[in-house]
C-alpha cells in the first residue's frame, strides 16, 4: 500500500486513540462526586481512579504537585507532562499504524492478523508515550532529583490498564478507515517464503524472548538484576526500571504450592512462547516485505498479544471468580509492555536476520551428482 493511502487510517487511528484517553482522563472527575464510591464500592472506585488518573489533564488531589511558593509554574510543568503524553500517544501510534498498515494491510486474508496487530501497537504506544512524558511529571512534584529512577520507573509502568480496550476500540477504526481508503486497491501480493527458514528464523527469535521468560524472570536472576545497583547518588538506583524493561516477570521451583499448581502457571509462559514462535512463523509470509522495522513492530506485536494470553490463562487458572479478584485481574492487563518493546525489537531483528541468512542457503543452487560426473569427464 502506498504512503499516502497507509496515513490515513494511521491518522484516524491516532486521532481516535488521543481523544478516547482524554475522555477516560476526563471521566476520572466523576469519581469524586458525591455517591460514586457509595454505588460502585469502595475497592471499585479506588481500581478506576488507578487507571483513568494518569489520563487525567488536571492534577487530582494528592497528587504529586508541589505545592509551594512557585507552585503555578509546577502546574504549568504537569500540564506540558500531560500535553507531551497525548501528543506523544498520537504520534507513537500514528508512526506504528503508517508501517503495520502498509506492510500488513487489511484486506480479505489479512484483517484478523491487521486487527490484531494494531491493537497490540496501540497499547504499546501508550505505554511509550506514558514513559516520555514521566520526566515533566516528576519535576512538576518538585522533587526531581530525590530517587528520579525509582519515581521514573513507577511513572511509566502506570495507565495500561485502560489502555487494552481503547486500543482494541482504535484498532478496528483504523482497520476500517483502512478498508474504505484501499476500497478500490489491488491485493498486495504475499511473498514466498521457505518453509524450513521461516521455522528456523521464527525459533531464533523464540528463543530471544525465552531469554527473559525463563532465565533472566528466574527469581535469583532477577533479585540480582533488581538489586546489582545501590547507593544514593542520582544515577545509582535504576533497579525497578531495569526489572520493567527486561523482565517478564518473577517465578521460581514449586514451592509452598504442589508440582501441578506451579506447572499450570508456568504454562502461561509456554503460551506465551506459543504465541510469539506462530507469529513469527506466519509473518514474513503476512507481510508485503519483510524488512527489519516491519518484522520487529510485528514481533513486538506479537509479544504483547502473548502477554495478553498469558494474563487471561493466569486469570482462568486461578481459582477465584469473586469481583474483586476479578477487577485485581484486569488491573494486571498490560503488564510487561515495557519489556516487550525491548526484547520483541531484538527477536524481531534476530528473526529477519536468520530468515535471510537461511533464505539465501535454501536458495543457493546445489550442484547435481549428473553434473559433477559430467565434470569429472
Amino acid at each position: 500500500m502506498e504512503f499516502r493511502y497507509a496515513a490515513i487510517p494511521a491518522v484516524a487511528g491516532g486521532l481516535m486513540l488521543t481523544l478516547l484517553l482524554w475522555w477516560a482522563g476526563a471521566s476520572a472527575d466523576a469519581l469524586d462526586l458525591d455517591g460514586a464510591t457509595g454505588a460502585l464500592g469502595i475497592e471499585t472506585a479506588n481500581a478506576l481512579r488507578s487507571w483513568l488518573f494518569p489520563w487525567a489533564y488536571d492534577p487530582q488531589a494528592g497528587a504529586s504537585v508541589a505545592v509551594t511558593a512557585d507552585g503555578a509554574s509546577y502546574l504549568a510543568l504537569h500540564d506540558t507532562a500531560m500535553q507531551i503524553r497525548f501528543v506523544a500517544v498520537f504520534l507513537f501510534y500514528a508512526a506504528g499504524a503508517v508501517l503495520l498498515v502498509r506492510r500488513l494491510p487489511a484486506e480479505r486474508g489479512r484483517v484478523w492478523q491487521a486487527l490484531l496487530a494494531l491493537w497490540a501497537w496501540g497499547v504499546v504506544a501508550g505505554t511509550l508515550a506514558v514513559t516520555v512524558s514521566a520526566p515533566w511529571l516528576i519535576a512538576s512534584g518538585g522533587r526531581g532529583s530525590y530517587r528520579f529512577l525509582p519515581q521514573f520507573a513507577a511513572l511509566s509502568s502506570t495507565g495500561r490498564t485502560v489502555l487494552v480496550p481503547l486500543a482494541l476500540a482504535a484498532a478496528a477504526w483504523t482497520v476500517f478507515v483502512t478498508r474504505l481508503a484501499s476500497k478500490n486497491a489491488e491485493p498486495q501480493p504475499r511473498r514466498d517464503v521457505p518453509a524450513r527458514a521461516a521455522v528456523v528464523a521464527a525459533s531464533a527469535g523464540t528463543a530471544v524472548v525465552a531469554v527473559s521468560v525463563v532465565v533472566l524472570s528466574y527469581q535469583a536472576n532477577a533479585a540480582r538484576i533488581q538489586t546489582m545497583f545501590t547507593g544514593g547518588g542520582f544515577l545509582s538506583e535504576p533497579g525497578d526500571l531495569l526489572r520493567q524493561w527486561l523482565l517478564f516477570g518473577a517465578w521460581n521451583g514449586p514451592s509452598g504450592v504442589g508440582l501441578w499448581d506451579w506447572l499450570l502457571v508456568r504454562f502461561g509462559d509456554v503460551l506465551l512462547l506459543a504465541a510469539v514462535w506462530c507469529a513469527l512463523r506466519w509473518l514474513p509470509g503476512m507481510l508485503t516485505r519483510a524488512s527489519v522495522p516491519a518484522m520487529a513492530a510485528g514481533t513486538v506485536c506479537a509479544v504483547v498479544l502473548g502477554l495478553l494470553v498469558r494474563h487471561l490463562w493466569l486469570v482462568a487458572t486461578g481459582g477465584r471468580t469473586s469481583a474483586w479478584h476479578l477487577l485485581q485481574a484486569a488491573s494486571g492487563l498490560g503488564e510487561g509492555t515495557s519489556a516487550a518493546v525491548l526484547w520483541g525489537t531484538l527477536a524481531g531483528v534476530t528473526a529477519t536476520v536468520v530468515l535471510r541468512v537461511a533464505g539465501r542457503r535454501t536458495e543457493a543452487p546445489v550442484p547435481s551428482a549428473s553434473a559433477g560426473a559430467a565434470s569429472d569427464g
